[in-house]
């Protein structure tokens, strides 16, 4: 399959795109810059210069393909537009890739987020069946732009495009991480203590970026229309165990940071209502209907890997 990848370069879909051609997919990735081009290519992947803001461009790429795995994300927009800016860019590109795929049955794979939908209050682990949202203004921060996302592209099966989303969980985590888990050593070496939240009893999913990116080539191969994945490990992980794995690695202790005092400026800073999130979710219908199988190391082993504790 003639595969068009947008955010290969980025941590997720620098492993993408080496498990597409391995199974023997044909890659073309979007660049916006040469040395983006040149990362691309020592992937093993064919280069399309362009930028996301070029909805032909898109258009073009995916209409020429034989499916779509989108990776990237309009966060360019953040510091101009806000967040209502990136959701409505977003929400155009889906369109474009649906016009560009309406009727083909080619398969249109994006990236969601577990925790976009809004699941407060479900009382159990959230499922691939609990679907987005509409986005209202009580979803804040990504989740409305994930929200946007999903229910658009959801919404193009409708018009006969093979669309599904892989909902990737807050910590995806691998030797070449650059995301939360870098994050929360950061301020463990910066304070001399690893916090967590009150009583650290809330779940945390992961999953390692290699078994990531199965799932995308699982999806883009034989998941049916209309359908959500979830990217996880396990159900998650007490952000307590993680922090006291952490705390073992580096030497420090792991610190309760007090729920009355997590909105002040102190430990956790602007990562103050993200830490608080209790996110337990299920990958049994994943499993199930796509035959995925996590087989890389779990988050708590992996952090015996020596990029997150490099020596000295």
């Amino acid at each position: 399959m003639h595969v068009f990848v947008t955010g290969g370069t980025g941590h997720i879909g620098s492993y993408v795109i080496p498990e597409l051609i391995s199974a023997g997919h044909v890659v073309t990735g979007l660049a916006r810059s040469d040395k983006s081009g040149a990362a691309l290519s020592a992937l093993g992947a064919n280069v399309r210069l362009g930028e996301l803001e070029d909805l032909d461009g898109l258009k073009r790429a995916a209409a020429g393909s034989e499916g779509v795995i989108h990776l990237a994300h309009r966060q360019d927009l953040l510091p101009s537009g806000g967040l209502n800016a990136v959701a409505a860019a977003e929400r155009q590109i889906m369109l474009a890739y649906g016009e560009a795929l309406a009727g083909s049955g080619k398969p249109l794979v994006a990236s969601g987020s577990i925790g976009s939908p809004g699941w407060e209050g479900l009382g159990r682990p959230a499922t691939e069946v609990d679907l987005a949202l509409p986005a209202s203004d009580k979803h804040k921060g990504t989740l409305r732009i994930r929200n946007v996302v999903e229910t658009t592209v959801i919404g193009l099966a409708e018009q006969g495009v093979r669309t599904s989303v892989v909902r990737i969980p807050p910590i995806a985590h691998s030797t070449s991480d650059v995301g939360f888990l870098p994050l929360l050593i950061g301020l463990a070496k910066e304070k001399g203590i690893i916090g967590y939240p009150g009583d650290g009893a809330n779940l945390w999913p992961a999953v390692h970026a290699q078994d990531l990116a199965a799932l995308f080539r699982l999806a883009l191969e034989k998941g049916p229309a209309g359908k959500v994945w979830h990217g996880t490990e396990g159900l998650g992980i007490p952000f307590r165990e993680i922090a006291e794995a952490i705390g073992s690695r580096m030497g420090v202790p792991a610190v309760s940071i007090p729920a009355d005092v997590l909105m002040l400026p102190g430990y956790f800073g602007f990562l103050a209502n993200l830490v608080t999130l209790d996110l337990p979710a299920s990958n049994t219908i994943t499993r199930q209907a796509l035959g995925w199988e996590p087989s890389q190391p779990g988050l708590l082993k992996d952090l015996d890997n020596g990029h997150y504790f490099p020596a000295g």
